[in-house]
């Protein structure tokens, strides 16, 4: 299977989800109306939005720069310690607690909410805070990802490691790709191998769990549909050989985080204190008003 046909069958399940919990959860009315004034909620949030694309542009041109610095220049590899850490917490490493219940059926569970699960997840919020009356709650979870992307970034440049499947493929085995083979073309694209600590599906998912608690009067359903598909998908990390446990804490912490930065600060507020700063730095003008 080609990569374009692997992207099409994701577009085509990702797209039937979205429209259903649309239909379901939001409705076609809110949804029509909010459409009418797309203007205005653009406008609302065109700050976080630039934000976000600044940063996920930084992180996919810097790619190769970030695994030079990692590999050749910093050379902090963390695996041993995520491994012997998880050992020591658990007695057992809970990857392979995890991969001891392993099924087709649970496997091909696991391999749907990572891949299809996940990007339902991370997309569906946009719609549904764009069909809200007020943008704060689109604009909250744009600075959230944007943190989450931003965060994760410096984490990977200072910290090397590899997932348990690329750790001891005996000790781990790698289930997506054997279960999942044509997923490998897509990943290749738009990851790296030591993209590990902390685990970004486990952050961007608990990030839209944690933001669908604050609005969880405004879209009670989302709260549970949000909260099974974040639990899932962090599990799913770890039976599928791709993240350490260490790596799903770090995530949530790094959700934690990012929520709160979502939550209480703006953009505007953060372009107001660099140019305070470097107002400060200029220094106080002399007796001829320079």
């Amino acid at each position: 299977m080609a990569l374009a046909e692997v992207l099409l069958e994701l577009a085509l399940i990702v797209t039937t989800m979205l429209v259903t919990a649309t239909l379901i959860i939001v409705g076609p009315r809110n949804v029509a109306d909010a459409l009418r004034d797309f203007r205005w909620r653009l406008e609302a949030c065109v700050l976080p939005f630039a934000a976000l694309v600044v940063v996920l542009l930084l992180r996919w041109s810097t790619q190769d720069v970030v695994h030079r610095l990692e590999r050749q220049v910093l050379r902090n590899n963390i695996t041993a310690v995520l491994f012997e850490l998880d050992q020591l917490l658990f007695g057992t490493n809970p990857v392979t607690v995890l991969q001891s219940f392993q099924t087709d059926l649970v496997t091909s569970f696991f391999v749907f909410v990572y891949m299809y699960g996940y990007a339902f997840l991370l997309i569906f919020p946009f719609i549904a805070y764009f069909a809200l009356d007020e943008m704060d709650d689109l604009s909250n979870l744009v600075i959230a990802f944007t943190a989450n992307y931003g965060i994760g970034l410096l984490c990977y440049t200072f910290f090397l490691a590899f997932g348990p499947r690329n750790y001891d493929p005996l000790l781990f085995e790698g289930l997506l790709y054997e279960a999942f083979p044509q997923s490998r073309m897509l990943t290749n694209e738009i990851n790296q191998s030591t993209n590990v600590f902390p685990s970004l599906h486990t952050s961007l998912s608990m990030t839209v769990f944690f933001l669908s608690w604050v609005t969880r009067e405004k879209y009670p359903i989302w709260l549970f549909v949000s909260g099974f598909f974040a639990i899932s998908i962090s599990l799913s990390t770890m039976y599928l050989g791709i993240h350490w446990f260490s790596d799903v804490v770090a995530g949530t912490l790094l959700a934690l985080v990012s929520v709160y930065i979502g939550v209480n600060y703006t953009v505007e507020g953060f372009l107001a204190w660099v140019r305070r700063f470097f107002e400060t730095q200029s220094g106080p003008p002399n007796a001829d008003g320079e």
